[in-house]
């Protein structure tokens, strides 16, 4: 069967991963900028001040994408270069540099795909207490009407949020990204229903304010646990972890995010994990939380492993000698197979990968290249498996690699290079990598390129 004739092939960025212009043209400061800053948060003490230049660089790099052959790209809209203090003054400069991309990528024939939050809050909204605040559901419905307002008879697929199991999870409850912080139990579920109510109210302003028909999602991650077989009773078991709520992990899971915005309600289970501190959100509030979506973005690299990570054992898909990115990240092709499976059964809704690539060792050969076999072969195991999704009845609407071009990955500054792109950070040179030529011929093929010598 194969990928439907309009899939949206593509590939991924975030603006305070790319855009650079740092605090420029009245943009404000956000978190990242902020911490970025401050000794101990990021590898060798590096920024996002200027990243890949993008801001200026745009026309070139649309420029690229279209030599590439993308039919989509998705970015994400940096909330403190559009809004400085979060609320009030609009940034008119910052909110014309998207609108000019978005013209940019029409008149290449791509497809903008927009991502509102891409965990870079204003500081100004942080020290107002970010997401603890119980305005904060207003803060981003104001953002919203601003950016749907500018792009919205443009723009037809939007997502509200990227991965809530990191700027939630990894941000605010362990400690290990932006804003650095550890919270109580107490503390995150309120932050969960406030990040909930700020989804649903941005939905309503995208249906609302917006006179074009658009398609709505979001853009999570999460665990999926692969099946230690194709049996019935190993897949049953690997989806029944994969959607658990647990007090220790419900902040990284699927059905904690899910299940309110998808079903309109609070996991099964919930209230028995967590008792009276389970936030009460009102009728109301729970239909505009779940307000029907049109599809299920998704980020996925490899299967969840067990954690903490034993120093004394290889992690739960790992062996002697066996494939592992640059991230450490296990190659696990079947993670595009089961993700899509899980979440379709689960809520029903075609799927959109939104994320998937690998950090590689990559750098510009002796004959000016980049040659990037590993990232072609890894590219190519997944897709495989996300085919035989499709084939197996999945309604996959698109596939975003992860990243159009190298850049500031966040905690771990410029070391790992995900991009089709090559980028030289001294003199911001673009090299098309080997797979950004055979990505390139995936999407001419529409997928059948996957499939040449197997």
């Amino acid at each position: 069967m194969g990928f439907q004739k309009d899939f949206l092939w593509g590939a991924a960025s975030a603006a305070h991963q790319v855009e650079g212009a740092y605090l420029e043209d009245g943009k404000g400061l956000g978190i990242w900028d902020y911490f970025e800053s401050q000794p101990g948060h990021i590898a060798c003490g590096e920024n996002a001040n200027t990243a890949c230049d993008h801001y200026h660089r745009y026309k070139e790099d649309v420029a690229l994408m279209k030599k590439i052959g993308l039919k989509s790209y998705r970015f994400s809209i940096s909330w403190p270069r559009v809004l400085p203090e979060g609320t009030g003054t609009v940034n008119e400069k910052g909110l014309k540099f998207y609108s000019d991309l978005v013209d940019e990528l029409l008149a290449a024939g791509i497809e903008p795909l927009v991502t509102l939050y891409h965990w870079n809050l204003p500081m100004a909204l942080y020290e107002k207490g970010g997401w603890k605040n119980p305005e904060s559901p207003k803060w981003f419905e104001e953002y919203t009407k601003v950016v749907a307002g500018c792009l919205g008879g443009r723009v037809k697929y939007w997502m509200t949020f990227n991965e809530y199991q990191m700027f939630a999870g990894l941000g605010l409850s362990v400690g290990a990204m932006a804003p650095f912080e550890t919270n109580d139990l107490k503390t995150m579920l309120e932050v969960s229903a406030n990040i909930f109510r700020a989804h649903g109210k941005a939905v309503s302003v995208l249906r609302n304010c917006i006179e074009q028909q658009v398609m709505i999602g979001m853009a999570p991650t999460g665990n999926v646990w692969l099946p230690e077989s194709g049996d019935i009773e190993a897949v049953e078991k690997a989806r029944a972890k994969s959607f658990a709520v647990s007090e220790e992990m419900f902040l990284f899971g699927n059905a904690w995010w899910g299940d309110p915005v998808y079903l309109g309600h609070y996991p099964e289970g919930a209230a028995e994990v967590f008792g009276d501190l389970l936030p009460e959100l009102s009728d109301e509030e729970w239909k505009e939380i779940s307000q029907p979506l049109d599809f299920y973005g998704f980020n996925a690299y490899e299967g969840t492993i067990e954690y903490p990570i034993r120093e004394d054992r290889y992690n739960t898909y790992a062996y002697q000698g066996s494939p592992r990115t640059s991230m450490g990240w296990s190659v696990t092709p079947e993670v595009l197979y089961y993700a899509p499976k899980f979440l379709y059964e689960r809520y029903h809704k075609p799927i959109l990968v939104t994320e998937n690539g690998m950090a590689g060792m990559d750098w510009v050969a002796l004959d000016g290249k980049v040659h990037d076999s590993h990232r072609i072969d890894f590219l190519n195991r997944y897709l495989l498996e996300l085919e035989r999704a499709v084939d197996d009845g999945v309604p996959v609407i698109g596939y975003q690699t992860w990243s159009i071009m190298d850049n500031f990955e966040w905690c771990h500054g410029y070391n790992m290079r995900f991009g089709l792109i090559y980028i030289d950070y001294q003199t911001q040179k673009r090299t098309l990598k080997d797979s950004a030529y055979w990505y390139s011929e995936v999407i001419a093929t529409n997928g059948e390129k996957i499939h040449e010598n197997y």
